[in-house]
């Protein structure tokens, strides 16, 4: 189980990657597509054509982690906007999203969170 502080953000890349770029090739998308900082400490998920493989790469201040997960059957549901578009999600939406829950069908329910 990941434990994500309130203070990382987390960015899904739109679209389909080819997940056979490595750490350098992963950081220059996130330079190109999300126009920010791989070196930020945020996380970046990717997702391949088929959508049953997921990277995620972060910065932690001594290197780059990449974290890859392959589903044996079935795959992950990734939000439906326009390639290019910027989308942050919530750290409780990805833990939904690496443990199978498809987020098209679930809702949050209002209640306060404050926004920084």
């Amino acid at each position: 189980m990941l434990t994500i502080s309130a203070a990382v953000r987390i960015y899904v890349a739109t679209g389909a990657t080819d997940l056979r770029r490595s750490i350098d090739g992963l950081a220059a998308l996130v330079r190109e597509r999300f126009d920010l900082d791989p070196l930020s400490g945020h996380l970046f998920l990717f997702r391949n054509r088929r959508g049953d493989r997921v990277k995620i790469l972060a910065w932690d201040r001594a290197g780059f982690w990449v974290l890859y997960k392959r589903l044996e059957r079935g795959i992950f549901t990734w939000p439906a906007v326009e390639d290019g578009v910027r989308v942050e999600m919530r750290s409780a939406d990805l833990l939904l999203l690496l443990a199978g829950v498809g987020l098209t069908h679930t809702r949050h329910r209002r209640w306060y969170e404050r926004v920084a």
